[in-house]
Protein backbone atom coordinates (compact mmCIF):
# COMPACT_ATOMS: atom_id res chain seq x y z
CA UNK A 1 0.00 0.00 0.00
CA UNK A 2 1.27 3.54 -1.05
CA UNK A 3 -0.36 7.04 -0.87
CA UNK A 4 -1.89 8.04 -4.28
CA UNK A 5 -0.71 11.25 -6.40
CA UNK A 6 -2.30 13.57 -4.04
CA UNK A 7 -2.46 11.68 -0.82
CA UNK A 8 -5.93 13.20 -0.81
CA UNK A 9 -9.27 11.20 -0.61
CA UNK A 10 -9.80 12.51 -4.38
CA UNK A 11 -7.30 10.37 -5.34
CA UNK A 12 -10.11 8.23 -5.81
CA UNK A 13 -11.22 8.78 -9.29
CA UNK A 14 -14.41 10.89 -10.24
CA UNK A 15 -14.65 12.37 -6.35
CA UNK A 16 -14.48 15.78 -5.61
CA UNK A 17 -14.25 18.17 -2.36
CA UNK A 18 -14.89 22.18 -1.61
CA UNK A 19 -14.82 23.80 1.50
CA UNK A 20 -15.92 26.63 2.30
CA UNK A 21 -15.29 28.70 5.69
CA UNK A 22 -15.98 32.16 7.66
CA UNK A 23 -12.50 32.97 9.31
CA UNK A 24 -14.56 35.78 11.62
CA UNK A 25 -16.91 32.70 12.38
CA UNK A 26 -14.81 30.46 13.00
CA UNK A 27 -16.68 27.60 11.34
CA UNK A 28 -16.85 26.44 7.93
CA UNK A 29 -17.92 23.25 5.89
CA UNK A 30 -16.98 20.43 3.39
CA UNK A 31 -18.47 18.79 0.68
CA UNK A 32 -17.40 15.69 -1.17
CA UNK A 33 -18.93 15.09 -4.55
CA UNK A 34 -19.32 13.57 -7.86
CA UNK A 35 -20.27 13.88 -11.20
CA UNK A 36 -22.60 10.83 -10.91
CA UNK A 37 -24.40 9.32 -8.16
CA UNK A 38 -22.31 6.85 -5.74
CA UNK A 39 -23.52 4.37 -2.99
CA UNK A 40 -22.93 5.25 0.54
CA UNK A 41 -23.62 4.00 4.08
CA UNK A 42 -22.55 5.46 7.86
CA UNK A 43 -21.77 3.90 11.02
CA UNK A 44 -21.92 6.16 13.91
CA UNK A 45 -19.71 5.00 17.10
CA UNK A 46 -19.63 8.12 18.98
CA UNK A 47 -22.68 9.24 21.84
CA UNK A 48 -23.88 12.25 20.89
CA UNK A 49 -24.04 12.93 17.06
CA UNK A 50 -25.79 15.32 14.64
CA UNK A 51 -26.46 13.93 10.94
CA UNK A 52 -29.27 14.56 8.44
CA UNK A 53 -30.21 12.04 5.96
CA UNK A 54 -28.64 8.96 7.95
CA UNK A 55 -31.16 6.39 7.61
CA UNK A 56 -31.23 6.38 3.87
CA UNK A 57 -28.01 5.11 3.99
CA UNK A 58 -28.58 1.80 5.67
CA UNK A 59 -28.56 -1.20 3.64
CA UNK A 60 -32.43 -2.20 3.83
CA UNK A 61 -33.22 1.24 2.80
CA UNK A 62 -34.94 1.35 -1.02
CA UNK A 63 -32.29 4.48 -1.71
CA UNK A 64 -29.30 2.93 -4.01
CA UNK A 65 -26.97 6.11 -4.33
CA UNK A 66 -26.32 9.85 -3.24
CA UNK A 67 -25.57 12.85 -4.46
CA UNK A 68 -23.07 14.64 -1.88
CA UNK A 69 -21.89 13.93 1.83
CA UNK A 70 -21.47 16.93 3.91
CA UNK A 71 -19.52 17.54 6.89
CA UNK A 72 -20.24 21.11 8.77
CA UNK A 73 -19.21 23.02 11.90
CA UNK A 74 -22.00 25.14 13.39
CA UNK A 75 -23.55 21.62 15.60
CA UNK A 76 -27.29 21.91 14.73
CA UNK A 77 -27.09 24.86 12.75
CA UNK A 78 -24.27 23.57 10.68
CA UNK A 79 -27.44 20.88 9.03
CA UNK A 80 -28.39 23.57 7.06
CA UNK A 81 -25.06 23.44 4.81
CA UNK A 82 -26.97 20.25 3.49
CA UNK A 83 -29.80 22.74 2.15
CA UNK A 84 -27.35 24.88 0.58
CA UNK A 85 -25.73 22.02 -1.52
CA UNK A 86 -29.39 20.65 -2.15
CA UNK A 87 -30.20 23.67 -3.77
CA UNK A 88 -26.91 23.80 -5.90
CA UNK A 89 -27.74 20.11 -6.72
CA UNK A 90 -31.18 21.08 -8.01
CA UNK A 91 -30.03 24.03 -9.71
CA UNK A 92 -27.72 22.08 -12.27
CA UNK A 93 -31.21 19.45 -12.51
CA UNK A 94 -29.58 16.60 -10.40
CA UNK A 95 -31.20 14.35 -7.78
CA UNK A 96 -33.32 11.33 -7.60
CA UNK A 97 -35.94 11.62 -10.31
CA UNK A 98 -39.66 11.04 -8.91
CA UNK A 99 -41.69 11.50 -12.66
CA UNK A 100 -40.70 15.12 -13.67
CA UNK A 101 -39.27 16.17 -10.05
CA UNK A 102 -35.38 15.47 -9.25
CA UNK A 103 -34.80 15.19 -5.42
CA UNK A 104 -30.88 15.56 -4.37
CA UNK A 105 -29.86 13.37 -1.78
CA UNK A 106 -27.43 14.51 0.59
CA UNK A 107 -26.64 13.23 3.82
CA UNK A 108 -24.32 15.35 6.53
CA UNK A 109 -23.14 15.31 9.65
CA UNK A 110 -22.05 18.27 11.97
CA UNK A 111 -19.23 18.98 14.62
CA UNK A 112 -19.57 21.63 17.64
CA UNK A 113 -17.78 24.51 17.32
CA UNK A 114 -19.62 27.16 18.82
CA UNK A 115 -17.25 28.02 21.77
CA UNK A 116 -14.05 28.31 19.82
CA UNK A 117 -13.25 32.03 19.79
CA UNK A 118 -15.28 32.81 16.70
CA UNK A 119 -17.82 35.46 16.45
CA UNK A 120 -21.13 33.56 16.49
CA UNK A 121 -23.30 36.56 16.84
CA UNK A 122 -25.43 35.93 13.22
CA UNK A 123 -28.74 37.54 12.22
CA UNK A 124 -29.72 34.91 9.39
CA UNK A 125 -28.05 31.27 9.96
CA UNK A 126 -24.57 31.45 7.51
CA UNK A 127 -24.50 27.42 6.51
CA UNK A 128 -26.70 27.19 3.82
CA UNK A 129 -24.20 29.75 2.08
CA UNK A 130 -21.33 27.92 3.43
CA UNK A 131 -22.67 24.37 1.61
CA UNK A 132 -23.37 26.27 -1.26
CA UNK A 133 -20.03 27.55 -1.81
CA UNK A 134 -18.40 24.47 -0.65
CA UNK A 135 -19.97 22.85 -3.32
CA UNK A 136 -19.38 25.13 -5.95
CA UNK A 137 -15.92 25.02 -5.22
CA UNK A 138 -15.36 21.01 -5.92
CA UNK A 139 -12.14 20.08 -6.96
CA UNK A 140 -9.76 17.49 -7.22
CA UNK A 141 -7.26 19.01 -4.74
CA UNK A 142 -8.43 21.12 -1.93
CA UNK A 143 -6.66 22.62 1.29
CA UNK A 144 -6.02 21.01 4.70
CA UNK A 145 -6.02 22.22 7.90
CA UNK A 146 -7.60 25.29 9.43
CA UNK A 147 -10.31 24.94 6.16
CA UNK A 148 -13.56 23.99 5.83
CA UNK A 149 -15.34 21.44 7.92
CA UNK A 150 -12.01 21.92 10.31
CA UNK A 151 -11.37 25.37 10.17
CA UNK A 152 -12.69 26.12 13.93
CA UNK A 153 -12.14 22.30 14.90
CA UNK A 154 -10.46 21.82 18.63
CA UNK A 155 -8.90 18.68 20.36
CA UNK A 156 -8.16 18.53 23.69
CA UNK A 157 -4.98 20.07 23.97
CA UNK A 158 -4.46 21.34 20.17
CA UNK A 159 -6.29 22.78 17.02
CA UNK A 160 -8.15 20.10 15.13
CA UNK A 161 -8.61 20.67 11.37
CA UNK A 162 -9.38 19.03 7.90
CA UNK A 163 -7.28 15.96 6.84
CA UNK A 164 -7.44 14.06 4.21
CA UNK A 165 -4.71 10.71 3.07
CA UNK A 166 -4.81 7.73 0.39
CA UNK A 167 -3.61 4.30 -0.30
CA UNK A 168 -3.47 2.80 -3.06
CA UNK A 169 -3.59 -1.37 -3.07
CA UNK A 170 -1.45 -3.81 -4.80
CA UNK A 171 -4.57 -4.60 -6.67
CA UNK A 172 -4.89 -1.02 -7.97
CA UNK A 173 -7.94 -0.39 -5.79
CA UNK A 174 -7.68 3.38 -3.74
CA UNK A 175 -8.97 4.16 -0.74
CA UNK A 176 -9.07 7.49 1.30
CA UNK A 177 -10.31 9.47 3.88
CA UNK A 178 -11.76 12.85 4.56
CA UNK A 179 -11.79 13.95 8.40
CA UNK A 180 -12.75 17.25 10.53
CA UNK A 181 -11.40 16.23 13.46
CA UNK A 182 -12.89 17.82 16.59
CA UNK A 183 -12.47 15.56 19.34
CA UNK A 184 -13.32 15.40 23.01
CA UNK A 185 -9.71 13.36 23.31
CA UNK A 186 -6.45 14.14 22.45
CA UNK A 187 -4.49 13.72 18.81
CA UNK A 188 -1.39 13.88 20.59
CA UNK A 189 0.51 12.06 23.13
CA UNK A 190 1.61 14.05 26.46
CA UNK A 191 3.79 16.96 25.83
CA UNK A 192 1.84 17.45 22.33
CA UNK A 193 5.00 16.38 20.54
CA UNK A 194 4.11 13.61 19.32
CA UNK A 195 0.98 11.78 17.64
CA UNK A 196 -0.76 8.86 18.63
CA UNK A 197 -0.85 7.85 14.48
CA UNK A 198 2.87 7.79 14.28
CA UNK A 199 2.78 4.10 13.72
CA UNK A 200 0.84 4.55 10.67
CA UNK A 201 2.77 8.00 9.04
CA UNK A 202 4.32 7.69 5.95
CA UNK A 203 7.19 9.76 4.30
CA UNK A 204 6.79 12.11 6.90
CA UNK A 205 2.91 13.22 5.96
CA UNK A 206 2.55 14.73 9.91
CA UNK A 207 6.08 15.88 10.28
CA UNK A 208 8.05 13.19 10.97
CA UNK A 209 7.82 13.57 14.90
CA UNK A 210 8.07 9.78 15.80
CA UNK A 211 6.74 8.01 18.36
CA UNK A 212 6.62 8.56 22.29
CA UNK A 213 8.18 6.17 23.89
CA UNK A 214 7.08 6.69 27.15
CA UNK A 215 5.38 3.94 28.89
CA UNK A 216 1.41 4.38 30.76
CA UNK A 217 0.35 6.61 28.49
CA UNK A 218 -3.74 7.32 27.75
CA UNK A 219 -4.49 7.73 31.75
CA UNK A 220 -4.31 11.41 31.52
CA UNK A 221 -7.44 13.14 30.88
CA UNK A 222 -6.42 16.92 30.70
CA UNK A 223 -8.37 19.28 28.16
CA UNK A 224 -7.03 22.87 27.54
CA UNK A 225 -10.23 23.06 25.66
CA UNK A 226 -12.62 22.37 27.76
CA UNK A 227 -10.98 24.92 30.29
CA UNK A 228 -10.75 27.58 27.70
CA UNK A 229 -14.72 26.56 26.47
CA UNK A 230 -15.71 27.30 30.05
CA UNK A 231 -13.91 29.88 30.22
CA UNK A 232 -15.87 31.30 27.11
CA UNK A 233 -19.29 30.43 29.43
CA UNK A 234 -18.83 33.07 32.04
CA UNK A 235 -19.14 30.54 34.46
CA UNK A 236 -22.27 28.55 32.65
CA UNK A 237 -21.28 24.70 33.53
CA UNK A 238 -20.97 22.89 30.06
CA UNK A 239 -22.94 20.00 29.33
CA UNK A 240 -20.11 16.82 28.01
CA UNK A 241 -22.69 15.91 25.21
CA UNK A 242 -22.87 17.50 21.96
CA UNK A 243 -19.47 19.56 22.24
CA UNK A 244 -16.92 17.28 20.48
CA UNK A 245 -16.86 14.92 17.27
CA UNK A 246 -14.83 13.33 15.02
CA UNK A 247 -16.98 13.30 11.61
CA UNK A 248 -15.16 11.68 8.23
CA UNK A 249 -15.46 9.85 5.25
CA UNK A 250 -13.86 7.39 3.73
CA UNK A 251 -13.83 6.71 0.25
CA UNK A 252 -12.92 3.66 -2.10
CA UNK A 253 -13.13 2.79 -6.48
CA UNK A 254 -14.16 -0.60 -5.73
CA UNK A 255 -17.13 -1.92 -6.64
CA UNK A 256 -19.43 -2.06 -3.26
CA UNK A 257 -22.96 -2.88 -2.03
CA UNK A 258 -24.06 -0.46 0.18
CA UNK A 259 -23.81 -3.25 3.08
CA UNK A 260 -19.84 -3.72 2.36
CA UNK A 261 -19.44 0.31 2.99
CA UNK A 262 -20.90 0.44 6.00
CA UNK A 263 -18.59 -2.68 7.04
CA UNK A 264 -15.61 0.22 5.52
CA UNK A 265 -17.22 2.76 7.73
CA UNK A 266 -17.70 0.34 10.61
CA UNK A 267 -13.56 -0.91 10.09
CA UNK A 268 -12.82 2.58 9.92
CA UNK A 269 -13.53 3.65 12.95
CA UNK A 270 -11.13 1.55 14.23
CA UNK A 271 -8.32 4.70 12.53
CA UNK A 272 -10.03 6.94 14.93
CA UNK A 273 -9.42 5.24 18.32
CA UNK A 274 -5.67 4.91 17.28
CA UNK A 275 -5.56 8.16 16.28
CA UNK A 276 -7.27 9.52 19.44
CA UNK A 277 -7.36 8.85 22.92
CA UNK A 278 -10.15 8.76 24.37
CA UNK A 279 -12.26 8.48 21.37
CA UNK A 280 -16.37 6.94 20.95
CA UNK A 281 -16.85 9.09 24.25
CA UNK A 282 -20.46 9.80 25.51
CA UNK A 283 -19.67 13.59 24.37
CA UNK A 284 -18.56 12.70 20.72
CA UNK A 285 -20.42 12.74 18.40
CA UNK A 286 -17.74 10.49 16.28
CA UNK A 287 -19.42 9.47 12.60
CA UNK A 288 -18.04 7.94 9.54
CA UNK A 289 -19.66 7.29 6.06
CA UNK A 290 -18.59 5.45 3.53
CA UNK A 291 -18.79 5.74 -0.38
CA UNK A 292 -17.94 3.77 -3.30
CA UNK A 293 -17.73 5.14 -6.73
CA UNK A 294 -18.21 1.88 -7.86
CA UNK A 295 -15.35 2.27 -10.59
CA UNK A 296 -13.62 -1.24 -10.30
CA UNK A 297 -14.90 -4.47 -9.86
CA UNK A 298 -13.65 -6.26 -7.07
CA UNK A 299 -11.50 -9.83 -8.33
CA UNK A 300 -11.69 -11.42 -4.68
CA UNK A 301 -14.57 -11.04 -2.44
CA UNK A 302 -12.10 -11.43 0.57
CA UNK A 303 -10.62 -8.49 -0.88
CA UNK A 304 -13.01 -5.83 0.90
CA UNK A 305 -10.48 -7.25 4.24
CA UNK A 306 -7.93 -5.17 2.47
CA UNK A 307 -9.96 -2.47 1.45
CA UNK A 308 -11.49 -2.00 5.17
CA UNK A 309 -7.76 -1.91 6.51
CA UNK A 310 -6.43 0.49 4.41
CA UNK A 311 -9.82 2.51 5.26
CA UNK A 312 -8.35 2.60 8.72
CA UNK A 313 -4.82 3.52 8.10
CA UNK A 314 -5.96 6.36 5.80
CA UNK A 315 -8.47 7.60 8.52
CA UNK A 316 -5.59 7.40 11.27
CA UNK A 317 -3.00 9.41 8.77
CA UNK A 318 -6.07 12.07 8.31
CA UNK A 319 -6.66 12.75 11.77
CA UNK A 320 -2.61 13.73 12.21
CA UNK A 321 -2.35 15.68 9.07
CA UNK A 322 -5.42 17.53 10.29
CA UNK A 323 -4.01 18.45 13.31
CA UNK A 324 -0.19 18.95 11.76
CA UNK A 325 -1.58 21.41 9.28
CA UNK A 326 -3.53 23.72 11.55
CA UNK A 327 -2.62 27.20 11.56
CA UNK A 328 -2.36 29.73 13.86
CA UNK A 329 -5.39 32.55 13.73
CA UNK A 330 -6.04 35.49 15.26
CA UNK A 331 -8.27 35.09 18.20
CA UNK A 332 -7.47 31.35 19.14
CA UNK A 333 -8.52 29.29 21.91
CA UNK A 334 -5.86 27.25 21.88
CA UNK A 335 -1.99 26.42 19.95
CA UNK A 336 -1.17 24.44 17.17
CA UNK A 337 0.85 21.74 17.29
CA UNK A 338 3.49 23.07 15.15
CA UNK A 339 4.00 26.45 17.29
CA UNK A 340 5.07 23.97 20.22
CA UNK A 341 6.79 20.37 18.31
CA UNK A 342 8.90 23.24 16.17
Amino acid sequence: MTPGPRNLITDVSGLRVGNAEDRALKSGTTVLTADTPFTASVQVMGGAPGSRETDLLAPDKSVAKIDALVLSGGSAFGLEACSGVTEALRAQGRGFAVGPARVPLVPGAILFDLLNGGNKDWEQNPYAALGRRAFEAAAETFSLGTAGAGCGALTAMVKGGLGSASLVLDSGVTVGALVAANPIGAVTTPGERHFWAAPFEIDGEFGGLGVDTAVGLGRDLASRRMEAMQRLADGAKLPDERANTTIAIVATDADLSKAQCQRMASAAHDGIGRAIVPAHMPGDGDLIFAASTNARPMGDPSELAAITHAAALCLSRAIARAVWLARPEPGDLLPCISEIAG
